[in-house]
C-alpha cells in the first residue's frame, strides 16, 4: 500500500539525517527527479531540518540574532514545504487524470499529499518518542509515560495510512476525485503582506 512505501521513504530520511544530526548537514537526495521516492524523501528531509529548527529556536538562551536568523529559515522551510505537498498532490493528479468519475463521486476533505505531509510528521514524532523510550539518562517513569505516547503514536500510524490508502482506492476508483488549491500564502507575497509592501 502507497502509505507504507511512504512511511518507509520517510525512516529512510530520518535515520540519515541522524548520522549526522546537524541541520546545517549538506542534502543529498538518493532518488532520482522523476520519481515518487524523490519527492517524498525530500519532504520529510525538510521537515526533519524543520523538527530540529524548532528545538534549537526554543532555548531559553539563544542569541537574539540568532534567533531571527533561524526564524527567516523557518519561514523558508514552510514554504518549501508546502511547495512540496503541491508537488506530490501534481504526482496524483497526473496518476488518476484519465480515471472516470462516478455521478456520486464526492470530495475528500484534504487531498492525498496533505495527509500523505501528516503521515511525515508522524513519522517524526514516532522516531523521536521511540528515542526517549531508551534513554539511559531518563527515569523509567519518564520512559513508561513515553511508550504510552508511542503506543498511541503507533495506533494513529495505523489509521492514518489505512485512511490514505483508502482515499487514494477511491479516487483510482471514481468513487472520489481531488481538487488541489494552491495555498496562496499571502505573508511571503511583497503585494499582499502590508509590512512587506510599505517598504
Amino acid at each position: 500500500m502507497f502509505s507504507e512505501f511512504a512511511f518507509s521513504i520517510f525512516n529512510n530520511s530520518i535515520e540519515k539525517y541522524h548520522i549526522k544530526d546537524d541541520v546545517y548537514q549538506i542534502f543529498e537526495n538518493p532518488y532520482s527527479k522523476d520519481q515518487i521516492e524523490h519527492l517524498l524523501y525530500r519532504k520529510n528531509w525538510i521537515d526533519t531540518v524543520q523538527w530540529h529548527y524548532e528545538d534549537i529556536i526554543r532555548n531559553p538562551e539563544i542569541d537574539p540574532q540568532d534567533a531571527l536568523v533561524l526564524k527567516r529559515r523557518i519561514d523558508v522551510s514552510n514554504q518549501d514545504r508546502t511547495d512540496l505537498v503541491e508537488f506530490i498532490d501534481g504526482y496524483f493528479l497526473n496518476k488518476y487524470q484519465s480515471v472516470d468519475v462516478t455521478p456520486t463521486a464526492t470530495i475528500n476533505t484534504e487531498s492525498p499529499a496533505w495527509a500523505i505531509d501528516r503521515l511525515s510528521i508522524l513519522a517524526l514524532k514516532i522516531y523521536h518518542m521511540n528515542e526517549e523510550t531508551h534513554r539511559s539518562d531518563a527515569s523509567n517513569e519518564h520512559k513508561q509515560k513515553c511508550q504510552t505516547k508511542l503506543n498511541i503514536l503507533l495506533e494513529q500510524k495505523k489509521d492514518l495510512s489505512l485512511a490514505i490508502d483508502q482515499l487514494l482506492v477511491d479516487i483510482e476508483n471514481g468513487n472520489k476525485y481531488m481538487k488541489v488549491y494552491k495555498q496562496m500564502k499571502m505573508y511571503n507575497d511583497e503585494e499582499l503582506n502590508p509590512i512587506l509592501r510599505g517598504k
